[in-house]
């Protein structure tokens, strides 16, 4: 399901013309980062619902990335989920 989702992300990027040029790794990276920011705000704003939608729009460049790339992202997210529950309570001994 997870790789459907980078595959159309991608398409539909494509289709649109953000791939018409190749981009750095760092620029898409900052893109994605970005959207955070903008979730980040909404959710400062107490606005439910273009919190959601900015979380979305997360997704959406991170499985745009991952399509144009061929990244196995549901491999990767299953593999790093089950090393989490590995890792002790609270590990790294940070506060956050």
């Amino acid at each position: 399901m997870i790789n459907n989702l980078c595959k159309e992300a991608y398409i539909t990027a494509k289709s649109k013309g953000w791939h018409d040029e190749p981009k750095e790794t760092g620029t898409i990276l900052s893109l994605i980062h970005s959207e955070v920011s903008e979730a980040l705000e909404a959710d400062r704003k107490g606005n439910q619902e273009n919190f959601a939608e900015e979380l979305a729009d997360v997704c959406i460049r991170v499985f745009d990335l991952c399509g144009s790339r061929g990244i196995d992202l549901e491999a990767a997210i299953s593999k790093k989920m089950e090393f989490n529950k590995t890792r002790s309570y609270k590990h790294g001994g940070k506060k956050y």
